[in-house]
């Protein structure tokens, strides 16, 4: 069969290496397969099948460090998810069968415990028995710490595969951004790190969910699926009717041929690989000073980050050998004429260097304060009215009271005449058209609070290039957020005084857990102005998938989502809200927010700001286009989050209730829950529209000098 199109030059600059202990690995792996029934007789693989896919191959050039029996292990355990996937296929997404895909996959969790010591059920089938030997051998050597995140790396890994069956039973294509998130679980990437762990170095509990630690695991995932999803097209989306392919879902997003959805998916997968190498040569040492992390764990993270990046390079080499994929034309000599051979895949060093720095110089290179004009607007798809609470008026009136006995109107950074042209009232009043007078007002200070910040660390910190002092800044207040009534510092300055006001007010009736989540939510927020500023100070303009993944702390939407569900009460269980489903319905309403925001804000943080936190410029660097072009797909990408978040309301919500069985009480209650989410994207979108604070007309008025090379005073509040 022709290639439906030509491979790309890939952009890998590390070259592949081999374990020596290969042919142990590949012997010991077959004979576990036929052990645990996964040859012949399983209807799935023959033993011609697995020579030919040689996973052999791929652990040891994956992993070409560790010693031969973690090589067996670590190979026994790809043989067993790559014959999970084909299972799956053939089982229960040929058919299609939900149910049944359902019942297998609730029951492999049982063979995952915590606690070596569990017993575990009888296996029924060859993925049952798989697992259960696997885990018995892999989790007595690592902490309680890295097997829960293990389980729940393999947990999602086998549970999103019911996503991708959902959307092969309607014919649908995700979006860019879906597709991103959902292939993260489906693709297997966080389980691959989990194992990379295994095979290196265990990261310190300590730092294990920070920022970086994530972005690390989540750019070699991105990196690792869209480089598969390049080789395995022809297989994936020709001949077994797959819809979960980066290629196929950018063809149909961008309506382009799929040579140019190819290159696209080949420029994403170099960008993402930038960020790996970004984060572990700025993020990653940075977090290492502020923890305080020892030797010792300093070389744990280390060898963690060399063994994601030999993956990246292995995994390359295996999908250039493996009879799994197309590979035609892929290993061409280098037009330098350099070394052949296995390893040189990656080394056309010539032209690999000058794309690279290429897209490395652009994304430093914009030029702040260019003359961009009024910001242009296009149709925004808004299936839901916006209701105002009648409570508006009063509530104007007392933000303006409390920002003064805070401080926040003198600073310096806000006065009245700015606080009038944001209205935040006006947003609460639409994001929650039912609230009290009290509520209300609540509502109004937070939404103030939030975006005063957001002013306040660009204009502060930014200006004086102090990001020691911004960290200091959100250390501090996230002192102010006592959780189990441990003392909170004196404030020393507005913003500390604001929310240690709305910390008492907010937190007063709630749970020490419900507390915990709402201060994790406004840590992130407070964090993400950090990661803002370090960007701003390298002038980069970051990566796409970083930058929209980012967007939605700095936007401070889990805080908004947080402040959302209290009041709901019990009848919802948490693991409902943890799901794919709601997880993904709050996501699409999300971005569809941040997204709308850089639109409305391009002329005010580009021409007034020299920002470069704004989804069209993101676009504009990304594809080297203009302005109205950048426009064009984030508008394009706007509509298609709402229409996911209609379709997960329509199709995918009443799913998840009956999976649950929810009760009628819960059912009501989630239905109050997505008519917020409504209410929030319907009322966001009329504040944009009203208010003067992104108008052409205020911005020319009210341009923001700079601020003074020193803190702002503090002004003592008022009783």
């Amino acid at each position: 069969m022709t290639q439906p199109f030509e491979l790309p030059h890939f952009y890998m600059p590390y070259p592949a290496r081999l374990n020596p202990h290969l042919d142990e690995a590949r012997a010991h792996s077959t004979r576990w397969a036929r052990e645990m029934g996964m040859l012949e007789g399983s209807g799935i693989w023959e033993q011609a099948d697995l020579d030919a896919h040689d996973y052999g191959l791929l652990c040891a050039y994956t992993h070409p460090d560790c010693d031969g029996p973690a090589l067996s292990l670590i190979t026994d355990w790809y043989v067993w998810v790559f014959f999970f996937d084909d299972h799956f296929l053939d089982m229960f997404k040929r058919t299609p069968d939900r149910a049944a895909g359902k019942a297998h996959l609730d029951r492999l969790p049982l063979f995952m415990p915590l606690d070596p010591a569990t017993p575990v059920p009888q296996p029924q089938n060859p993925v049952e028995a798989g697992l259960a030997d696997l885990w018995a051998r892999t989790v007595p050597s690592m902490s309680a710490g890295w097997r829960r995140r293990f389980a729940v790396a393999t947990e999602h890994l086998l549970n999103e595969s019911m996503w991708e069956l959902s959307n092969i039973d309607e014919g649908r294509i995700a979006n860019p951004v879906e597709y991103i998130e959902m292939r993260r679980k489906v693709g297997g990437a966080p389980w691959s790190a989990g194992l990379v762990e295994y095979a290196t170095a265990e990261v310190p509990e300590s730092v294990a969910g920070s920022r970086p630690l994530r972005v690390l695991m989540e750019t070699f995932s991105d990196a690792v699926h869209l480089r598969n999803d390049l080789f395995s097209y022809q297989r994936e989306v020709q001949d077994e009717g797959e819809n979960s392919n980066g290629v196929l879902v950018l063809e149909t997003f961008f309506g382009c041929t799929t040579q140019q959805a190819a290159d696209i998916v080949n420029d994403v997968l170099t960008s993402r690989l930038h960020q790996f190498e970004h984060t572990a040569v700025t993020e990653v040492p940075a977090l290492a000073v502020d923890r305080g992390l020892t030797p010792g764990e300093v070389a744990a993270v280390a060898a963690y980050t060399k063994g994601l990046q030999d993956w990246q390079s292995g995994g390359h080499e295996w999908h250039l050998r493996s009879s799994r994929y197309m590979n035609e034309g892929a290993r061409a000599v280098p037009f330098w004429h350099g070394p052949t051979g296995p390893g040189t895949s990656a080394s056309d060093i010539g032209a690999l260097l000058a794309a690279a720095a290429a897209e490395r110089l652009r994304a430093h290179a914009h030029v702040p304060r260019q003359k961009v004009g009024p910001s242009l607007l296009p149709d925004f798809r808004m299936p839901f009215a916006v209701e105002l609470s009648p409570h508006l008026d009063g509530a104007r009136h007392r933000l303006t009271d409390w920002m003064h006995r805070v401080g926040m109107l003198a600073e310096g950074v806000w006065d009245e005449d700015r606080l009038a042209a944001a209205d935040l009232p006006l947003c609460a009043a639409g994001l929650d058209p039912d609230a009290s007078p009290e509520a209300l007002d609540i509502g109004s200070r937070w939404l103030a609070w939030g975006t005063y910040g957001d002013d306040y660390f660009p204009l502060v910190f930014g200006h004086r290039g102090d990001l020691a002092a911004a960290r200091l800044a959100v250390r501090r207040l996230s002192e102010c957020m006592p959780v189990a009534g441990e003392a909170a510092p004196v404030p020393a300055s507005a913003m500390e005084r604001g929310l240690t006001d709305l910390w008492a007010r907010t937190t007063a009736g709630m749970t020490p857990e419900a507390r915990a989540t709402l201060k994790e939510s406004v840590d992130r927020m407070t964090e993400s102005w950090v990661w803002e500023l370090a960007n701003q100070l390298q002038n980069r303009i970051p990566d796409p998938v970083d930058y929209l993944e980012m967007r939605r702390a700095t936007f401070g939407s889990d805080l908004t989502l947080s402040l959302c569900r209290f009041g709901h009460g019990p009848a919802v269980p948490a693991e409902v809200y943890r799901s794919g489903p709601v997880r993904s319905l709050e996501n699409a309403a999300v971005d569809y927010a941040c997204l709308l925001n850089d639109v409305f804000s391009y002329q005010k943080e580009i021409e007034y700001e020299g920002e470069i936190h704004n989804a069209v410029l993101v676009v504009q660097n990304f594809f080297g286009c203009d302005y109205p072009a950048a426009l064009r797909v984030v508008a394009d990408l706007m509509n298609q989050r709402m229409r996911q978040f209609e379709h997960v309301v329509a199709h995918e919500l009443p799913v998840l209730y009956d999976d649950f069985g929810l009760s009628d009480e819960a059912r009501e209650v989630m239905r109050g829950y997505v008519s917020d989410l409504e209410n929030w994207m319907a009322g966001i979108l009329n504040w944009h529209r009203q208010v003067d604070r992104y108008k052409s007309a205020y911005l020319a008025r009210r341009s923001h000098g700079f601020l003074p090379n020193r803190p702002p005073a503090l002004t003592p509040a008022a009783g």
